[in-house]
This record gives structure tokens, sequence and C-alpha cells, in this order.
């Protein structure tokens, strides 16, 4: 069964965290985790809001579950996704200029 991607099952995940950086040791789990959500494609939206396009649902629990693995022990990170068509919705503001959305990364379909 060959499944349509449209903009109600894309989906994009984004990750808000809150981490220690009081001591040595909080700041290197800090950059620590953020190389892994650079590691594992996500892109810095703000110095603590990192997005990701992930092509499906599954997809995005995949990504969920591999944050889920790498959490510290202290701290806040939070995970909200939304569809691409709700991504859609969101307007940029660098000063008082309007930043275009970026595009969706282009997909590659197996079969």
């Amino acid at each position: 069964m060959q499944t349509r991607l449209n903009a109600y099952r894309i989906m994009w995940l984004f990750v808000f965290f809150d981490l220690p950086t009081n001591t040595k040791l909080e700041r290197k789990k800090a950059s620590k985790f953020r190389k892994f959500l650079l590691d594992d494609g996500f892109t810095m939206m703000q110095y603590s809001v990192y997005i990701r396009h992930c092509a499906s649902s599954e997809s995005a629990d995949v990504h969920q579950k591999r944050i889920e693995n790498n959490i510290t022990n202290k701290g806040q990170i939070s995970i909200l996704r939304i569809t691409d068509k709700q991504y859609g919705n969101i307007a940029n503001f660098w000063g008082k200029t309007t930043t275009p959305l970026e595009t969706a990364p282009q997909q590659l379909e197996l079969f």
C-alpha cells in the first residue's frame, strides 16, 4: 500500500530545552546534547530551540525516542510535534524584518 505524502502527514519536531550550565560538567553535558541534536538532523532555530523535518509520524517517533534516550539528569526538555501544514503558518521576525520559511527538504521515494 502506497501512502501519499501530504502536509498533514509530514511532521516537524521542535525540541525546547533549558539545561543547567553552572559547572564545567553541566556545560559539557549541555554541549553534548546540542551536538546530539545536530548529528540527528536537527537545525538550531534559536539557542535552546531545535527543529527537524520528518517525512511521517513514524519517523518523528524514531527521533523522539532518540531524544528520550539522550535526556540529561538535570534540566527541562520539551518536545512538540506539529504537521507541515501547521508549520506553514509560522511567522519569523529578525528585528522588524520578516524572514521567509526555509523550504522543506526534498523527500526521496523508493517505491
